[in-house]
């Protein structure tokens, strides 16, 4: 016997809004079975002694240390601005008061 009916992909159709053309329902049915006897399968798996884990592979961030150095080359790159005000670049004005 199914475990899942036609009337309850209609079900679960109307509850997630979805207009499914009514020759898609039996295409649904049988895939959704499909689908719950893998969970059925997947339910006979011994996993006792398995710690829980959010990914098969664990993944570690590599990070350096973040260090301030002095940069000899801030002048130069000033120096390529249309405008420069002392240590800053100058820009148009873009806010009225």
């Amino acid at each position: 016997m199914s475990k899942i009916t036609s009337e309850d992909v209609r079900k679960v159709a109307k509850l997630a809004r979805l207009n499914l053309p009514e020759e898609s329902i039996e295409k649904y049915t049988v895939q959704l079975e499909k689908i719950l006897g893998y969970i059925d399968h997947l339910e006979q798996v011994d996993t006792n002694n398995i710690e829980p884990t959010t990914r098969a592979v664990e993944v570690v961030n590599v990070t350096r240390q973040d260090l301030v150095k002095d940069s000899e080359i801030r002048d130069d790159l000033l120096d390529l601005s249309p405008q420069r005000e002392g240590d800053f670049f100058r820009v148009p004005k873009i806010l009225s008061e």
